[in-house]
């Protein structure tokens, strides 16, 4: 599946753009599994990192890393960059998934 496939679900889609070099990614991935595992199937979490996927970053304007962008049906409901904590991301994806 593509990458523009998958952002055409009818149920959210939050993207994580990420690097290996990056060190606030590096604090996100927990805290995504955390996230994963409140929300169950409310939601997929997609990881792309921005090295090897540069042409998802640049459709997106992804300036910097960790970027998340939370899609659903293609369309972007919602972005930020840098660390975002457990409660806002929950509480982003619950907003968007009724």
């Amino acid at each position: 599946m593509t990458f523009n496939e998958l952002i055409q679900s009818d149920k959210p889609v939050l993207v994580d753009f990420f690097a290996e070099w990056c060190g606030p990614c590096k604090v996100m991935a927990p805290i995504l599994k955390e996230v994963k595992q409140e929300i169950g199937d409310a939601a997929s979490i997609l990881k792309v990192d921005v090295d090897k996927n540069p042409q998802a970053a640049a459709d997106y304007q992804v300036q910097g890393v960790p970027t998340l962008i939370l899609f659903k049906e293609g369309k972007v409901l919602w972005r930020q960059s840098g660390v975002v904590p457990k409660n806002g991301l929950v509480g982003v994806i619950k907003k968007f998934s009724i």
